[in-house]
């Protein structure tokens, strides 16, 4: 019976209201581990079956991704950054290709987008139907300066095409079925496809008998260099450029979010199970008091762990399942993941979810019991009836130098910009967190010094709930770390959104000058900007193709390439200056020269070049570019962080149409023939409404980690509640009525749920101010009336969670 395992069967068989709170600790832990590890390994995991080249075993085309290599020797890393735009390759790769072994044919594959009478078609070249299928229901192959179409024409008709390149009057010499396409001859489709000379794949038929494997092994040798082999499902990827984008936001998700989630599960888990090990300080003394062996205690708990943990683990990752399923939907739903991916659920992030349950339950249950597992039996029964002064000689070390470390990443980050700004931030808030997690006794007994002091002359209850609070700081110390992390890491994620939307809306609205903005979902014809400055009324018009491109950023040897949104001016710069104010800060504008630049100020910072230097950017297909940077401007956050000269992105875009006319003057239904004309403040209206969709994933994700830490919240607090029915029960004995004891719950509910709002609110404005003064240049804005929820809900719970407890303890002891 007095073997270990025999103390932790009998602990689980006769107290198992003990282990409750462990247990819905660890299957928490659990949740979110499984949740954001099956996110992750669908993002390494994502995969679209092809489509358009389904009957091509194998195709070339460009690496739609540009490498990144950080660091050297054993710290070399290489990261892929998704491209804004598609990568082409040349067109003389073709000749090479078929040429061989084991080729059949090779068929270039080109797609681009035309206008026909104002509708969006997409347009190929005739001899992708060789690995596509369609086939003619009339006429015959076009030649050049002749068309296939499926949209309505007939044989012979002339049909009038806005390709990117102009306008083109072809002849129809045949039709197929299906949605309106057209198909031109192939060195047609190659001259006014935008991109002369350059292709999107080449699609590889081998001849009989040759496997896969073999094609794309003798492929490879012909096309080393310039472009990639793809086969199997990854030539998905190849016609589905989302999917790349969905793969960095899957592992976005799953691994940075994941790795912030999985510390916060494990540092309130491990609190949970030191808060129950310490509960049963008095059963361990008695322990050692008849004789139980130090090494017999630990024995025990690990005993206990390994009963406890498994099971947790496994049932958290039933609802880490369903969590992971219902955000893949939502990532779905949002247009983030193309629906033809699918969720990947293995048993990896599942037996990791486990391992990490039992792995944490293991170490803090060791933790926890060091002490009582090695004091004498005289002193453990004396320290099971008093609180010792909560100094432990290794965590609050440890806790000094996290605290201190995040005091020097707050310095750090208030002097960075941009990216370097928020990474620092974000080592801002995960130190604090540390801080708080293990000075939370020391931090504890601060708190009821400092709230206890008005609680004394409030009544006999609060002046008791502040007795109480002082003398038993990691009791306290346990529930407030719970909600600290909940205010802390939520407010980060919700209100750094609000600071960006406030500033980008601000900026906007005092940029935008003009009077009117025409858009069209098509795109606007190659004469529109033209056409649009001699409709009456109209003294300027300016034509904005809008994209984005990629730009360094960070210091030293860390340095990456983050995606910045770019406009491509079709007009002067003082025509742009007329519609448009970008408030210059240094240098002027110049869009003569296609190999200039200018740039939002708060991007030049984090890319470290000034006036005069030249940036070394990427355009949206990946061509390296170098222009000279004549201007930098405070409002690129709202309007575009990068201005370049129209001719710049000529042959680098796959949409070359203008997507915006900004004019000065003129009237709406003036301007109605050219497109859909919006006044200045319906503009601002659909930019906002882009801006929220674009926060969703971080609400989501406070969402996620705010529910979490509540639930520990709650789930702490009834622990301690419910570990006092000795306590309440003799406070009852000498007279104190129920109300009473009630009333003194209530006000210490009120003092762990204030210091925890204090504590969470300190940490998120130590990570948002130099955070958004990096990324914005201006203070985070935290709306009143969401903070006061945050703070209203966390009163809410505390009061909650300690009543209801409160009240059953008291049924049971009256």
């Amino acid at each position: 019976m007095f073997r270990p395992n025999g103390l932790a069967r009998a602990a689980l068989r006769f107290k198992p209201a003990a282990f409750v709170g462990t247990f819905v600790a660890l299957m928490m832990s659990a949740l979110i581990v499984s949740a954001c590890g099956i996110l992750l390994e669908t993002g390494l995991r994502a995969s679209v079956p092809p489509e358009r080249y389904a009957s091509a075993p194998v195709v070339v085309a460009a690496d739609q991704s540009v490498k990144v290599v950080t660091g050297s020797g054993e710290d070399r890393e290489e990261e892929s950054v998704p491209l804004p735009d598609r990568a082409r390759i040349d067109d003389s790769l073709v000749a090479k290709v078929a040429a061989a072994p084991g080729v059949r044919t090779a068929v270039a594959d080109l797609t681009f987008p035309v206008q026909r009478d104002g509708t969006a078609l997409q347009a190929h070249n005739w001899g992708s139907t060789a690995f596509t299928g369609e086939r003619l229901t009339s006429g015959r192959a076009p030649q050049p300066g002749e068309i296939v179409t499926s949209g309505g024409a007939h044989v012979g008709d002339r049909v009038t095409l806005t390709t990117p390149e102009g306008e083109r009057t072809y002849r129809v010499s045949g039709t197929t079925a299906g949605h309106a396409t057209a198909w031109l001859a192939d060195s047609e489709a190659l001259r006014v496809s935008g991109h002369p000379g350059r292709i999107d794949a080449i699609a590889v038929l081998p001849k009989g008998g040759v496997a896969t494997a073999t094609l794309k092994s003798q492929v490879e040798k012909v096309t080393s260099g310039p472009a990639e082999v793809f086969s199997g499902n990854d030539r998905g990827a190849v016609e589905n450029s989302a999917l790349a984008y969905a793969k960095e936001n899957l592992t976005g998700i799953g691994g940075s979010f994941g790795g912030i989630a999985t510390m916060v599960a494990v540092f309130t888990a491990a609190g949970t199970i030191a808060l129950s090990v310490g509960q049963r300080a008095r059963e361990y003394a008695l322990l050692r008091a008849i004789g139980t062996t130090p090494r017999q205690i630990r024995r025990s708990i690990a005993t206990e762990t390994l009963l406890v943990a498994p099971l947790a683990g496994a049932l958290g990752c039933l609802p880490g399942i369903a969590l992971a399923h219902w955000w893949f939907g939502r990532l779905q739903a949002k247009g983030a993941v193309p629906q033809a991916v699918d969720l990947a659920v293995s048993y990896i992030p599942l037996l990791a979810a486990v391992g990490t349950s039992l792995l944490t339950g293991l170490l803090a249950g060791y933790m926890a019991a060091r002490r009582p597992s090695r004091i004498k039996p005289g002193q453990a029964l004396a320290e099971a009836s008093v609180e010792r002064f909560p100094v432990g000689w290794i965590r609050t070390p440890l806790g000094i130098v996290a605290a201190v470390g995040g005091t020097f990443f707050t310095f750090l980050a208030a002097r960075l910009h941009g990216e370097d700004a928020a990474n620092a931030a974000l080592g801002v808030v995960m130190l604090f967190m540390l801080a708080v997690a293990l000075l939370g006794p020391l931090l504890a007994r601060g708190c009821a010094a400092l709230f206890g002091l008005p609680l004394r002359g409030a009544g006999a209850s609060a002046s008791l709930a502040a007795a109480n609070s002082r003398s038993n700081a990691r009791r306290l110390a346990s529930a407030i770390t719970p909600i600290v992390l909940a205010m802390a890491f939520s407010s980060v994620l919700v209100f750094m959104h609000t600071s960006e939307d406030r500033a980008a809306a601000s900026q906007q609205k005092a940029g935008i000058t003009a009077d009117h903005i025409v858009t069209a979902d098509a795109g606007l014809a190659p004469g529109a900007v033209a056409d649009a400055a001699g409709r009456p009324g109209v003294t300027t018009a300016v034509g904005l193709l809008k994209t984005s491109v990629l730009v360094p950023a960070g210091s030293g040897g860390d340095r990456w390439l983050e995606t910045a949104s770019a406009q491509a001016v079709t007009g002067t710069a003082k025509e742009l200056s007329r519609v448009q104010d970008l408030d210059v800060t240094r240098g002027a504008l110049d869009l003569t020269d296609p190999h200039t630049v200018a740039l939002d100020a708060a991007l030049a910072r984090s890319a470290h070049v000034e006036v005069g230097d030249r940036i070394p950017l990427r355009l949206p297909d990946g061509t390296k570019a170098s222009p000279k940077v004549t201007a930098t401007y405070a409002r690129g956050l709202g309007l575009s962080q990068v201005t370049l000269p129209r001719e710049a992105l000529k042959g680098h875009v796959t949409n070359p149409y203008d997507a915006e006319i900004w004019t000065a003057g003129g009237t709406a239904k003036g301007l109605a023939g050219l497109g859909t004309p919006l006044a200045r403040d319906d503009y601002t209206t659909a930019r906002s409404v882009d801006r929220e969709l674009n926060a969703w994933a971080n609400i989501t994700m406070a969402a996620v980690l705010g529910g979490f830490a509540a639930i520990a919240a709650v789930n702490t607090l009834v622990m301690t509640v419910l570990d006092r029915r000795r306590e309440l029960g003799t406070l009852r004995l000498i007279g104190s009525t129920r109300t009473q004891v009630l009333r003194m719950i209530r006000w210490e509910a009120l003092l762990v749920a204030g210091a925890g709002i204090v504590l969470g609110t300190s940490i998120a404005l130590a990570t948002l101010v130099p955070m958004m003064n990096g990324l914005t240049g201006e203070n985070p804005y935290v709306p009143p009336l969401l903070y006061g929820a945050f703070a209203g809900a966390a009163l809410l719970l505390g009061l909650a969670a300690t009543a209801v407890p409160a009240r059953w303890a008291l049924r049971r002891t009256t």
